[in-house]
């Protein structure tokens, strides 16, 4: 019984619905998965022909590449993260019943464009 009162306090210290955010909604998830998503897609994109090239003065050294990189970064992670992090964290803060799992939720929603892009990157450099 009292696992179950102390569910019920932590809901009413979050008056808010966290269960279904609207979409684009500003929460903590949200912009978590901006910030991940903004600054790891910075190197996403070379993340693959670093790789394969075993050469990390590669990150650096193709300026058309890495201005492409900071566009895509900026124009597509994210937004991309604030919408899926915004989307996701809440819900795994409801469901956990536990609030900073607001923010695993926007750090896995910030990677989820930074993994394609980094894909795209690998499939390229191939």
């Amino acid at each position: 019984a009292e696992r179950f009162c102390h569910r019920l306090d932590f809901m009413k210290r979050f008056p808010f619905d966290m269960r279904h955010p609207e979409f684009g909604e500003i929460n903590l998830g949200a912009v978590t998965g901006a910030i991940i998503g903004g600054i790891g897609g910075l190197f996403a994109l070379q993340a693959g022909p670093v790789f394969l090239a075993r050469d990390l003065s590669l990150l650096f050294s193709t300026p058309i590449l890495t201005l492409l990189n900071c566009v895509l970064s900026w124009l597509i992670c994210g937004p991309t993260g604030w919408v899926i992090g915004g989307q996701l964290g809440p819900r795994l803060a409801a469901g956990f019943h536990w609030p900073k799992a607001e923010v695993v939720g926007g750090i896995v929603g910030g990677l989820i464009p930074i993994t394609a892009l980094a894909f795209w990157g690998f499939q390229m450099a191939q």
